[in-house]
């Protein structure tokens, strides 16, 4: 039986030094897998083996050997292996990076403004101050066999320049080197640090009254059914139901909604929002682990293990680009020599500018960043994307199908037109009215529909007698009142009556004694943001809209026609939306993805089959969350096409990070090659485009 065991890793930033990490411990004996989340600073391993202390310290063990300096602990077991030393040295390290850079710089202008014997001394001082870690691990790791990674590039380039007497240059390069890696560092902790307190919505603490009595406890401990107390301004522990009170909630956190939403008694709270003004008792209804936050938290932390193809591209891209670098420095550095008349200096110097400026930093670190980012921006506004590879799969959208009942309309019926009979006496109102009499006991939904359609007081009706599917009847005040399918009435009056076709939804007819007074329509209204939403998705470039649907022919057309959808489909049961889906996904243009847009319960066969499932209005939902890609926390279909244009916005910025990484550096290393950069440009354009980069990347964690 496979297990599964989650630790906090830390000391790790580099994508391939991940992938090291992850190959090192999946070659242990039982292990399966290991997968590195660099954000969330975590990784997963599943293995047959139950887990233990000796696990642990055996998984610690093989991660300090695959990559010196990173720390482990574990998130599930009793074990820690350094956590807490860690925050330690993460503190210290805050202080003693600036403090060395300041020395070297201090030991390279003494260097400059000294004659030997003494200059060179300061030299190796400066070169100590600022580098002495790059030196360390270069060397630990090339004992290890761990080679070209960006210490062992340092250290032979200003190891070089030092055999060929570049001293300030060696100096230099490796001083501004950690001034970049220190900027860079510094950007992505604030980056981490903006996306951690985006998801800042576990609570700490919950107020419960058990027997009478008041206790705090952890959210985790609650079971189904407690009573709990949720005072102002504290986040709901878990989803419940209020008993008592009424207050506002603020839900932006988990909707994007910045309007508070207004809570009482039989309404449900979500767990992670937060309470306005008033006190709330409420019945908790599920565990914490069940619960809305929970399961939005795990998700959003699960979402860096699955990366998008770009990610994946330029982890394996930067494991091979590196070796293939250094063998280019070298054959720069011996062949032109062997066969020309330049000196072999000269050609090891230029040998070294190659090197410093390849560096793959700012890919391996700025993509998979620009993916978490445009993760974060998109939970800012409501919407939850399971992993980068569905940012890059939603950006590439070229046909949209959408579920009807729920997702583009109410899912609820109402009353729409009321067609008076010529030659009658009743009005409007007064036909309602008699349909309301006898449906007023009436569970079903037209029956609702029209109860809450007729504004007047309704004296129910007597004796109801129901035909299921076809009507209804009752007496009142001596007449006797017939509500029913326009089959079920010619059935039963003998009054020949006709109304004008209605193809928008049902209709009833109402009857009194054996006289047609009138037809009751009705229709399932689209939602008003449907309209906009169609609109601003084909302003985006999207034109093919699909809507299927198990409702009749002339109910879809009508909503098709109303939106602007050109093709639908009704009368659909699950499985034929399967075989739509399929037919759709088989004509689809080779570039492009096939998003399915549902409630995520009665469709959850067709989310799992799309290239990408959203699911909407799924707060609470364990089907909806658990079945779609995507989950747009609220009813808003604002948020498709808005969702569409951030995943696009987050893949232009990865793409930005790359053409702009690869050029810079491609063309310093190819002045570097022909002699005209020099180290001081090398190691400028290194450092300042992976920082650029990094920079560039957190853009996406604001939308627009």
């Amino acid at each position: 039986m496979s297990v599964q065991q989650k630790y906090r890793i830390n000391g790790v930033d580099c994508s391939v030094c991940a992938v090291r990490i992850q190959d090192a411990i999946a070659a242990l004996d039982g292990v399966g897998s290991a997968q590195i989340d660099l954000l969330n600073n975590k990784m997963e391993i599943v293995t047959d083996h139950a887990i233990d202390r000796d696990l642990d310290e055996l998984i610690a063990d093989t991660v300090r050997k695959a990559e010196p300096g990173a720390t482990l602990h574990s998130l599930d077991a009793s074990i820690s292996t350094g956590s807490e030393s860690l925050e330690k040295k993460n503190r210290l390290q805050a202080l003693i990076v600036p403090s060395r850079i300041v020395l070297s710089l201090a030991s390279l202008l003494s260097a400059l403004s000294t004659s030997n014997p003494f200059a060179l001394g300061f030299f190796l001082l400066s070169y100590l101050f600022a580098g002495y870690d790059v030196v360390y691990r270069a060397i630990r790791n090339m004992v290890r066999g761990n080679l070209f990674d960006e210490n062992f590039l340092m250290t032979i380039a200003t190891v070089g320049a030092f055999a060929i007497g570049e001293y300030a240059e060696a100096v230099a390069v490796m001083a501004f080197y950690q001034v970049g890696e220190y900027f860079q560092d510094l950007a992505v902790s604030r980056s981490r640090a903006s996306i951690s307190k985006l998801m800042d919505i576990k609570p700490v603490s919950a107020t419960v009254i058990r027997n009478g009595a008041q206790f705090t406890l952890a959210p985790e401990e609650l079971v189904v059914g407690d009573t709990l107390l949720v005072r102002p301004g504290e986040k709901i522990p878990v989803d419940a139901i209020v008993l008592s009170g009424s207050s506002s909630l603020d839900t932006k956190a988990l909707t994007g909604e910045s309007l508070p939403r207004n809570v009482g008694p039989g309404d449900a709270l979500i767990s992670g929002c937060v309470n306005g003004s008033g006190v709330l008792h409420a019945r908790a209804t599920n565990r914490y682990i069940d619960s809305t936050v929970a399961t939005i938290l795990r998700l959003v932390e699960e979402s860096g293990l699955r990366k998008a193809k770009t990610e994946r591209f330029i982890t394996r891209f930067a494991k091979y680009y590196t070796p293939i670098v250094v063998l280019l420095a070298a054959m720069i550095a011996i062949l032109p020599p062997l066969f020309g008349p330049d000196p072999f200096s000269m050609w090891l110097y230029r040998a070294l500018v190659f090197l410093v400026i390849s560096c793959p930093c700012a890919l391996v670190i700025s993509v998979p960043l620009g993916f978490f980012g445009g993760i974060g921006g998109l939970a800012k506004m409501g919407v939850l994307v399971k992993g980068g590879n569905y940012i890059q799969a939603l950006a590439r959208t070229g046909t949209i199908v959408f579920d009807k009942t729920g997702t583009l309309t109410h899912g609820r019926f109402s009353v729409t037109h009321v067609d008076i009979r010529p030659g009658t006496s009743y009005d409007a109102q007064e036909i309602l009215m008699l349909a309301s009499a006898v449906e007023t006991h009436s569970t079903h939904p037209i029956a609702k529909a029209i109860s809450e359609a007729c504004t007047d007081t309704v004296t129910a009706a007597e004796n109801i007698q129901e035909v299921p599917g076809r009507g209804i009847s009752g007496s009142r005040q001596g007449k006797t009142i017939r509500v029913g399918t326009e089959v079920y009435l010619r059935d039963v009056v003998a009054d020949p009556f006709d109304f004008p076709t209605s193809s928008a939804g049902p209709s009833v007819v109402v009857a009194v004694d054996d006289t047609v007074v009138g037809r009751i329509r009705l229709a399932d209204t689209t939602k008003r943001e449907a309209i906009p939403m169609v609109g601003s998705l084909k302003k985006l470039g999207i034109v093919d809209l699909v809507m299927l649907s198990g409702d009749t022919d002339s109910s879809v057309s009508h909503t098709a026609n109303e939106l602007g959808i050109g093709e639908f489909y009704g009368q659909l049961l699950p499985q034929d939306k399967i075989a739509r889906m399929e037919q759709l996904l088989e004509k689809k243009q080779s570039n492009s993805t096939v998003v399915f847009v549902g409630d995520g319960v009665n469709d959850a066969p067709v989310l799992a089959r799309a290239d990408v499932g959203i699911s909407m209005g799924a707060m609470g939902s364990d089907a909806a969350v658990e079945a779609s890609d995507i989950v747009i926390m609220t009813d808003d279909l604002s948020r498709i096409p808005a969702a569409i244009g951030h995943a696009r916005k987050t893949v232009t910025i990865v793409t930005q990070n790359i053409v702009f990484a690869l050029a810079v550096k491609g063309v310093v290393m190819a002045l570097g090659a022909a002699g005209i950069a020099t180290m001081w440009l090398a190691v400028f354009a290194d450092t300042g485009v992976a920082l650029l980069a990094v920079l560039n990347s957190l853009r996406a964690l604001k939308h627009d």
